[in-house]
C-alpha cells in the first residue's frame, strides 16, 4: 500500500502545480519528461524481464496470452470502460470542467497494464519500483490535466487508491501460496510487458502497442510451470 500512497500523493502534487501554473506550462516541457519517463519504465521492463529463469516460458505465455487477449479484445473493452464511464458521468453535465477532468484522469490512471503489473510486484515480492515509476508519470500527466481541466483530476486519487491499494492487497492474499518459480515467471512476463508500455510512451511505433491485449500473459505462468514440471517428470 506504501506504493499506491506514493503515487496519490504524486498525483496531488502534480494537479496542484497544474492548477498554480495552467497558463505558463508548454507542451514542450510535458513531451520532454515523457520521454525521459519512457526510457526509465523501459529499464525497469527490462530489469524484471531478464529475471526469469525460463525464456521459453516468457516467449509461450506472451504469445499465448497476447492471442487470448486479441481474441477476447482486452484493449477495447478496456476504452469501452473508461468511455462508459465518461458518459455516465458526464451526461448532461454540459461544460462541467470538474466531472471531466476527475473522470479522465480517474480513466488513465487506473485502467492500464501498469496499474495491474504494478500492484502485483508491490503484493507478491514487495517490490514498489513499478508503482512508483507509474506515480512519477501520473504526476507529470496530472500537471496537465489539471491546467486543462480544473480540481477534479485531483479528486481521482480517491477512486486510484481504492482500485490500486485493493489490487495490492489481493495479490499479496494470494501470493502467499504460490510457487516462488511461478511469481518469478510473472514478474518476467509482466517485465516485457513494461517494455511495450515504454516503447508506447516514446512514440517508437507507428501504431501504438495494443498492450492491454497482453495482460493475460502475466497469470499464464501459473499453468505452464506446473505443466512443464509434470513433463519432466514425467519423461524422466
Amino acid at each position: 500500500m506504501i506504493a499506491t500512497v506514493i503515487n496519490v500523493l504524486l498525483v496531488l502534487v502534480g494537479s496542484t502545480l497544474g492548477l498554480l501554473f495552467k497558463n505558463r506550462i508548454s507542451r514542450r516541457f510535458t513531451a520532454a519528461l515523457t520521454a525521459a519517463l519512457g526510457l526509465c519504465v523501459l529499464g525497469i521492463g527490462i530489469t524484471s524481464a531478464i529475471g526469469t529463469q525460463d525464456s521459453l516460458c516468457v516467449i509461450v505465455c506472451m504469445v499465448a496470452g497476447t492471442l487470448l487477449g486479441e481474441a477476447l479484445r482486452i484493449e477495447d473493452r478496456l476504452e469501452g470502460v473508461g468511455d462508459l464511464l465518461r458518459a455516465k458521468v458526464l451526461r448532461g453535465k454540459g461544460n462541467n470542467r470538474f466531472a471531466e477532468g476527475f473522470v479522465n484522469a480517474f480513466v488513465l490512471f487506473c485502467v492500464g497494464a501498469m496499474a495491474i503489473n504494478g500492484a502485483m510486484e508491490a503484493g507478491m515480492n514487495g517490490s514498489y519500483e513499478i508503482l512508483i515509476s507509474k506515480g512519477v508519470i501520473d504526476g507529470v500527466t496530472a500537471i496537465s490535466f489539471a491546467a486543462a481541466m480544473g480540481v477534479g483530476v485531483a479528486f481521482s486519487v480517491i477512486p486510484l487508491f481504492l482500485y490500486q491499494g485493493g489490487l495490492t492487497l489481493i495479490f499479496a492474499a494470494v501470493g502467499q501460496g504460490i510457487d516462488p518459480a511461478v511469481v518469478t515467471e510473472m514478474s518476467a512476463v509482466g517485465g516485457v510487458i513494461i517494455m511495450g508500455i515504454a516503447v508506447n510512451m516514446l512514440g517508437l511505433p507507428k501504431e501504438k502497442l495494443r498492450v492491454g491485449n497482453m495482460l493475460p500473459a502475466i497469470f499464464l505462468p501459473l499453468a505452464y510451470i506446473p505443466l512443464r514440471d509434470w513433463i519432466s517428470a514425467f519423461l524422466a
